[in-house]
């Protein structure tokens, strides 16, 4: 099919940054793009009918590391500081 209807997985390396330009980056495009993104993450891990930890335990490794990245420049100052 045409290159913009593939999904990135099946985007050969050289074919990446035409694949890039034909993306839609106005706001209603990356809200769709993340829209869908978490339906797919839905429909994958959380509604299915024999689930197991893996769709709550990625979300929370997820914020564990957004947390992590938020906090960074705050555990960096005190990373070498001696508390007795």
């Amino acid at each position: 099919g045409p290159l913009s209807e593939r999904p990135l997985m099946e985007v050969r390396l050289g074919e990446l940054h035409t694949w890039i330009s034909t993306c839609n980056f106005s706001p209603q495009g990356l809200l769709g793009a993340v829209q869908k993104a978490w339906s797919s993450y839905c429909a994958k891990y959380i509604h299915v009918r024999r689930g197991g930890p893996a769709g709550i335990s990625m979300l929370l490794a997820g914020y564990c590391l957004l947390s992590y990245g938020w906090n960074y420049q705050h555990f960096k100052r005190h990373r070498w500081r001696k508390y007795h």
